[in-house]
Order: C-alpha cells, then sequence, then structure tokens
C-alpha cells in the first residue's frame, strides 16, 4: 500500500493561510474557562491584538486579554520589569481569583525565566492571586498545543491528595460552548457530578449585561480544580495528545485516577463508546432520551444515504475535530479523499489509525499543512464537499466547493458558539447541515433549479 501522507508536492516555501493558530491562543480559551481568571500574554501587545480578534470573531463576546507589552528595549534586556508591571495593573483593575501567563514567541526566544520573576513576586508579596504559568511557544506548537498544556498545567497547580470523591472529571477540549451545556446536561441525566476543565460555556457565550463585566461569571472554579485529583474517574476526549500533555495521564499516574481517553463523541460508534462509559461509571443504564435521539441519529442516516453515497470530502481543522469527522464520515458514506492539519508530522495521521483505521489507510494525509497544500491536493483530486472552519474558505470559493463550517475559527456566519456537534443530537445538526450542503449544491448546478430527489 502507498503511503499518501503529505504526497502533494510543495510549489511555495512559505506558509500561506495556515491550517492553525498560535499556541497562546489556546492557553487564552483555557484561562477563560476558568472562574474569576485573567489571562496575561508575556510578549508584544500585537499577540493580544491579534488573539482577541479571533476570539471575539468567533465567541461574538466582548474579551480582555492582559498583555506585558514588550518593546525593543525589553527584547534585548528582558522583560521581567514589564511582567511584574502587568500582573500589578491586572490585580488593580481587574481583582482576579487567578492570573494564566501564556508566553510568546518572543519571550521564549530571547529565554526569558517566567518562573524566576514570579518566585521573586510571590516571595515578597502574600496577598497576590493565583498564578498559574505555562509556556506556549507557537514555534513549538499550534493551538491545541497550548491548550493542552494549559490544562494540564492549572490542574497540576492546584491538585491536591485526599479522600475519594464521587465526581467524574472531564477534559473536553476545544468544543462549542453550547457542547459543554450539553455535556453538562448529559452528567446531570446520569445523576453523576462533573468537573470540567475548562468551562467557558457561560464565560465565552452568557447572556446581555446591565453593564460591563470585567470578567464574566461562571467557569470551573478552584475549588473544583485541587479536586480533580480526588475524583473517581477522568475522561479525556482526545486521541491526538501526546501523555506529556495528557491531563488525564498525569492524574492517573500521580493520583492513580483511573483514567478513559476516547475520541469526540460525534457520530454513533464514538457516541456509543461515551455513553457506555458513562453507564458504566454511573451504574445507571443509559436514559431513554438519549436512545431515542440514538434511533433518530439511525433514522437520518438512511433518509440522507441517497444524497451522501459515493461523495468525497476534504476535512480539515484540530486533529482530534478531525479524527471524529473522518469517522462520522465512514458512517455515513462519504469518501475522506484528504485530512489536513497544522500539526506536527505524524500528529494527525497516528490519531488516525487509533481512532478510524479504515480512513487512515486510504486517505492522504496532510500534517503541518497550509491551504495552499490543500488547493493543490483539491486541483488534482476534486473533492464534493469540504469540512472545517472558516480559514478554508477561499479555497473553496476558488474551487465552488461547498463548505460545512465547524471547529474554530467560524468567523464569517453567526452563531459559532452554538454549533453543537457532540453525542447523538448534535451528530444529528452536523449530518443535517453536510446533507444539506450538498443537496444546495446540486440544486445550483441543476438547470431545473429545485430538486425532490
Amino acid at each position: 500500500m502507498t503511503d499518501k501522507s503529505n504526497s502533494v508536492q510543495k510549489t511555495h516555501t512559505s506558509t500561506r493561510n495556515a491550517c492553525k493558530l498560535c499556541a497562546p491562543l489556546g492557553a487564552s480559551l483555557v484561562f477563560k474557562g476558568i472562574e474569576g481568571a485573567m489571562p496575561l500574554l508575556h510578549g508584544s501587545q500585537g499577540c493580544a491584538t491579534y488573539i482577541r480578534r479571533y476570539v471575539i470573531g468567533h465567541f461574538r463576546e466582548p474579551i480582555d486579554i492582559a498583555s506585558s507589552s514588550f518593546t525593543e528595549h525589553t527584547t534585548v534586556f528582558g522583560g521581567g520589569e514589564n511582567l511584574l508591571r502587568a500582573i500589578a495593573n491586572i490585580v488593580n483593575q481587574y481583582n482576579p481569583k487567578l492570573i494564566g501567563i501564556a508566553t510568546t514567541c518572543l519571550a521564549e526566544t530571547i529565554g526569558e525565566d517566567v518562573g524566576l520573576h514570579l518566585r521573586v513576586l510571590t516571595g515578597s508579596n502574600d496577598e497576590l492571586p493565583q498564578i498559574v504559568h505555562v509556556s506556549t511557544p507557537s514555534f513549538k506548537g499550534t493551538h491545541m498545543d497550548g491548550f493542552f498544556s494549559a490544562v494540564r498545567a492549572v490542574v497540576k497547580k492546584f491538585a491536591k491528595a485526599g479522600a475519594t470523591l464521587p465526581d467524574t472529571v472531564l477534559f473536553p477540549g476545544l468544543l462549542s460552548p453550547e457542547d459543554y451545556r450539553y455535556i453538562k446536561q448529559v452528567f446531570h441525566d446520569f445523576q453523576m457530578p462533573l468537573v470540567m476543565v475548562p468551562d467557558f460555556s457561560e464565560t465565552l457565550d452568557g447572556g446581555s449585561w446591565d453593564e460591563y463585566q470585567k470578567i464574566p461569571s461562571g467557569g470551573t472554579s478552584l475549588t473544583e480544580l485541587e479536586n480533580c485529583s480526588r475524583c473517581s474517574a477522568a475522561i479525556e476526549f482526545g486521541m491526538s495528545i501526546p501523555d506529556e500533555q495528557s491531563t488525564a495521564v498525569y492524574l492517573n499516574d500521580s493520583f492513580a485516577v483511573p483514567s478513559h481517553r476516547m475520541a469526540i463523541p460525534l457520530g454513533i460508534e464514538n457516541s456509543d463508546r461515551f455513553f457506555s462509559t458513562l453507564a458504566v461509571l454511573s451504574g445507571h443504564s443509559v436514559p431513554s432520551k438519549y436512545a431515542k435521539a440514538r434511533k433518530r441519529l439511525v433514522d437520518a442516516y438512511v433518509d440522507g444515504h441517497k444524497y451522501a453515497a459515493g461523495k468525497t470530502a476534504a476535512i480539515y481543522g484540530e486533529e482530534d475535530l478531525v479524527c471524529a469527522l473522518a469517522s462520522l464520515m465512514s458512517e455515513i458514506g462519504i469518501t475522506v479523499s484528504v485530512c489536513i492539519s497544522g500539526c506536527k508530522p505524524s500528529s494527525l495521521k497516528k490519531a488516525l489509525e487509533r481512532t478510524v483505521p479504515s480512513v487512515a489507510a486510504t486517505a492522504s494525509i496532510l500534517e503541518d499543512a497550509d491551504f495552499e497544500d490543500l488547493m493543490g491536493f483539491m486541483q488534482q483530486s476534486p473533492v464534493d464537499i469540504m469540512i472545517g472552519h472558516s480559514k478554508g474558505y477561499s479555497v473553496c470559493r476558488k474551487l465552488s466547493v461547498p463548505l460545512v463550517r465547524v471547529g474554530f475559527p467560524v468567523h464569517d456566519r453567526m452563531g459559532a458558539q452554538r454549533i453543537r456537534i457532540v453525542g447523538y443530537e448534535g451528530t444529528i445538526e452536523l449530518y443535517d447541515r453536510i446533507i444539506n450542503a450538498i443537496i444546495d449544491k446540486r440544486q445550483e448546478s441543476s438547470d431545473i433549479g429545485y430538486l425532490t430527489w
């Protein structure tokens, strides 16, 4: 069998519209999912502005991200004074419970010793909020590397040994606030106390305010973070996460918390595993409303099979989302022609092999890739549909291929924070959008215009 991974011949030497975002962005999202937390980027103001632009465009919510504001002087002589000044400003203006510091490429390149600065600061001031530092240079990873590293950092900061609690801790990865709310409802229906890290279901998708909230209410509490190491079980969504970034692995190794790692529960097979795991852990059978939802999903597959069968797709985005989408495609009869991510080489391929081996064996896999690579592939091997976030729209437009938007960022449509993909219900919603995109294309290409078949 021929290895089709990274088989497209590059015609360019620089990255064009990268299929990834920067590592501090992922860390900032995690900190926004912690109660009373304020993200602080140790680097230039441009990094914070760039991240705020992406996050606001996706969630349609105001967001504050602080910066230590490097200048030419601090780049040469170090940014320690800027960092300490930034922390003091945050304390005075926001009074946070936690400050999450993520280092940018600039701070990492000059070898900034953030740990030393913090030891000096905390040694002379016992009235500071909790501070968590995570190393997130974008030249070493994507926004998902920053996300997973930040989750592990905050849990390691607060984890304490103690008597086992009945709670289950869940590390859901980068999903939408609507997905987070749905997951919390599922655990409630199973009568399972839940700690979810992070939880920006309210902090990045709250209601209308009477007055501006500098730090929106909601998020995982510091007490819940302390309890993570005492939970009866840990569940982590993500088959691409290396052990050194996996928080479930850390809890298992350090506190003997039983861990369960699985793919994002998208599609029947992955959702079945999620619900069956909860049934075992809770000792309760799957609630009838989810059993009924599963039947409706099977019925939807049957209804839409005539539209999906034989079609081809290009999937792109975060590794774990790509794997979950590829699994869904294999269930509904769409052939995955190419999977693309901006991840490290071999990361996506290995995750696909663990999650959906049939796709890993037949699809082209483009890693550490950009959308110029995807354009080159699709010009050689056209597909019927693309599935991924908004950054792929330029390719869809040039090649007249319908795009189903999912993942991060979705900044050219409303409602990204309300897109639900997990569980049987979320799968139905996504499945309908996929089938309707195929029907839309057929109608646009038809002389008749309106099709009933």
